[in-house]
């Protein structure tokens, strides 16, 4: 949106990525490079999916409680020694980086009994985990290190009380995890190819904020799985950066993959450099849950989605930039770019459109969304959310 202040480090494209590119330079339709069931024609979704209680009860187990799931960039906890505990996602979790590096994710509460571990929600930089109840202490890696008057434990198996780790995967500069122990994370590390194309595991975290918004959480998605507001919800802040442009789109497994490209600016690039094709094709990604990746010329936003009932959701948006800024006028640039989108864009235009389509829906105005096609976006992501929920009915 902004012309880039920094140099994008040199990058290539991913094969993915530059199939979609091709396929807007050389104008062919989406229909080579999409989910097969991306609709010709009108297609429409029960307002129910957005409004009733019962439906998002399904959609948790089916989806949040099972399905791996970003719950950071990696950039929030760049350094080993680096602690954050985590709520919004309905169980208290504790993001840690070890000594060694590895990122984990257990549940925040002490083995003896059942205490709070780490209190708060910021990031805590330390070298072990002291429960402040009666003090037994761990390592960042879980595992039990001491405990007061051990020898009021006779014969207490310190192995065997290390803090619950959930299952969690880190690549391309992202935190995955899931509640589901059998979890499944090839989708997830498949699409992380793109991520590490786009710089994101040497990142930097510019900025970080929660959001609450009044609508649910596909509402939010939505609005990031079509091109078609752009130009009209957008049209006083990035709407003009897309006139006129051309989508091509596919997917990763449950994974959306999408791309808008300006045809008249697209010929003289190289399209395997990333820094080149970045300044005229713009990708977003939504990730299967709940989290929406959208690559600008020279950052990235990561908004991680955490329902909170049917028509409440967090949305965290982190920024990451691809250095520290050393001078006044780099920091300026990405405080510019950070009140754009965050402020302006996603906050003020596509999170309150969610709000009003809450609004709207729940009058009962109207039964069913109404799709054309340049929405199919939407049709394949509700798709995707029926598949999954029948997943789980059928194993449950």
């Amino acid at each position: 949106m902004n012309a880039p202040a920094t140099n994008v480090p040199t990058l290539c494209t991913t094969p993915g990525q530059l199939a979609l590119a091709k396929a807007i330079r050389d104008r062919e339709t989406d229909q080579a490079h999409v989910d097969p069931r991306t609709p010709d024609a009108i297609v429409t979704i029960p307002s129910s999916r957005y409004i009733d209680p019962a439906h998002f009860t399904l959609e948790k187990a089916g989806l949040f409680d099972r399905l791996p799931q970003v719950i950071a960039p990696s950039a929030l906890l760049p350094e080993p020694g680096m602690v954050v505990p985590h709520d919004a996602t309905g169980r208290p979790l504790l993001i840690t980086r070890d000594t060694s590096g590895k990122a984990h994710v257990f549940l925040n509460v002490c083995q003896h009994r059942g205490t709070r571990l780490v209190e708060g929600s910021d990031i805590q930089c330390t070298k072990r985990l002291v429960c402040p109840y009666h003090a037994w202490t761990y390592k960042l890696d879980g595992d039990l290190l001491a405990l007061p008057r051990p020898e009021t434990f006779p014969d207490l198996e310190k192995g065997a009380y290390g803090l619950k780790e959930l299952p969690s995967m880190e690549a391309g500069g992202l935190i995955w995890f899931s509640p589901n122990a059998s979890a499944d994370f090839t989708d997830a590390r498949l699409i992380s190819d793109d991520f590490t194309a786009f710089g994101m595991p040497e990142s930097h975290l510019f900025r970080r904020k929660t959001h609450s918004v009044n609508g649910n959480w596909k509402l939010i998605m939505d609005a990031f799985l079509e091109s078609y507001h752009v130009t009209r919800l957008h049209a006083d802040t990035i709407g003009p950066f897309f006139k006129d442009g051309v989508t091509a789109g596919d997917s990763v497994g449950p994974h959306l993959r999408s791309a808008v490209g300006r045809l008249e600016e697209m010929d003289a690039i190289d399209l395997s450099d990333m820094a080149a094709m970045r300044r005229v094709v713009t990708f977003a990604y939504q990730l299967l849950p709940g989290t929406i990746i959208v690559p600008s010329p020279d950052y990235v936003n990561v908004m991680v989605l955490m329902p909170q009932s049917h028509n409440h959701t967090l949305v965290e948006d982190f920024m990451l930039i691809p250095e520290v800024p050393t001078t006044e006028k780099a920091q300026a640039h990405w405080e510019r770019s950070w009140d754009l989108l965050d402020g302006g864009v996603f906050a003020s235009e596509d999170f309150r459109a969610a709000e009003l389509g809450q609004q709207g829906l729940e009058s009962g105005a109207v039964t069913q969304l109404t799709l054309g096609t340049l929405e199919g976006g939407i049709a394949r992501f509700d798709a995707n959310v029926q598949d999954s929920i029948a997943a789980h009915r059928s194993t449950s």
